[in-house]
């Protein structure tokens, strides 16, 4: 290895150290347990044709939305994103799992669905302090567990 060799791998080690240091995003999958929790807070409500959990940040952004579409006993885990992606990692205190998505270019936002009895949202729903929501190209989200996402999964097995 050449003396240039090596001064390019360590300039893009020490790029790569800079890129997450300064938060960028991480790829998705491994332990999100000392991930900092998004501040915010869950709002329930009800929607047409079922209900929704959305975690709210401090500007009033939905940055995640959990939402039982009852007539199929289907729920969609939402979040945000300027980006595309084709999966979601959901992380919890009791296991994770990358998730198909899509992408819907009205709304910005990054989709997957869940039949109303898969184990994942057992998961969360008692998830020991956090959730964590990642995707390619965006900061991993982690919320405070709550609740409210255990209502909208209550609601769509009822």
């Amino acid at each position: 290895m050449t003396f240039r060799s090596s001064c390019r791998i360590a300039l893009v080690a020490i790029a790569s150290a800079v890129a997450c240091a300064a938060g960028q995003a991480q790829a998705p999958g491994g332990d999100y347990s000392q991930v900092a929790v998004t501040p915010g807070s869950w709002v329930y409500a009800s929607v047409s044709g079922g209900t929704e959990a959305r975690f709210v940040d401090s500007t009033g952004t939905i940055r995640l939305a959990v939402t039982c579409r009852r007539a199929g006993r289907q729920v969609s885990i939402s979040r945000i994103s300027a980006a595309p992606a084709t999966a979601l990692f959901v992380w919890t205190t009791g296991g994770s799992r990358n998730l198909p998505a899509r992408f819907d270019q009205n709304s910005y936002r990054v989709s997957a669905q869940l039949a109303a009895y898969d184990s994942l949202l057992d998961a969360i729903a008692f998830s020991r302090g956090k959730v964590a929501f990642a995707m390619v190209g965006a900061p991993a989200l982690a919320v405070v567990s709550s609740p409210e996402p255990a209502r909208v999964f209550e609601d769509c097995r009822a």
